[in-house]
């Protein structure tokens, strides 16, 4: 056995196929089964797969609230910081269309979904209030969004959000019409950037 591990990588590889395919395949779907849970359980690979898992569930669009199921946010008392300390009043926000996310840089779904995130907020910043908020520091936030290029603001909350927008896991986001109906309201990674939420966007900023 000594002689194929003399040769070169590819042979290796060859001979490590050859053992698999003389195995039985009850045996070789447990050797398989293992390598996963090993790849799952060591925090270096963990994560990496997790965010390439939940790519593939970042590729649809989010459900827009049918109109006699949305709730109203009454309650604006919200006040926040952004990541180079400048304070934000969320009254300022009342009559504008809004675009709210909680995330975090340690949560595949959030990581997963930030690309088209970027992409919207890219196209719609000068329209839409857009508010991404995380209680992480100020310095894992700019490390993430220099490593990332990433160009949004990042906002942590000062005082209690309001109720209804309780976000007990994340990513969580919701999308606000300017009369504070709740027409988007997705826990979980989407395409943020798809032509569903153009057009919802492009509808709600419509003058009556």
């Amino acid at each position: 056995m000594t002689k194929y591990f003399n040769k070169t990588p590819n042979v290796c590889w060859e001979f490590f196929v050859f053992l698999i395919m003389k195995i039985s395949k009850s045996q070789r779907n447990n050797i398989i089964f293992l390598v996963i849970i090993l790849i799952m359980i060591i925090p270096q690979t963990r994560q990496p797969i997790q965010i390439l898992l939940q790519k593939g569930l970042a590729k649809f669009s989010p459900s827009v609230v049918d109109k006699e199921d949305r709730v109203t946010l009454t309650d604006y008392n919200w006040q926040l910081v952004d990541e180079h300390g400048l304070g934000y009043d969320f009254n300022q926000a009342k009559g504008k269309v809004i675009f709210i996310n909680f995330w975090a840089t340690w949560c595949p779904p959030c990581i997963a979904e930030m690309p088209s995130m970027e992409k919207l907020y890219q196209a719609y910043k000068n329209e839409v209030v857009f508010l991404f908020v995380s209680g992480e520091s100020q310095d894992v936030i700019s490390k993430f969004k220099e490593k990332n290029d990433y160009q949004f603001t990042v906002h942590s909350s000062i005082n209690a959000h309001p109720e209804i927008l309780e976000a007990t896991s994340i990513p969580r986001t919701f999308v606000i019409d300017q009369e504070g109906h709740i027409v988007i309201d997705k826990t979980g990674a989407a395409d943020w950037n798809s032509q569903t939420v153009r057009t919802l966007l492009d509808d709600l900023l419509k003058p009556e």
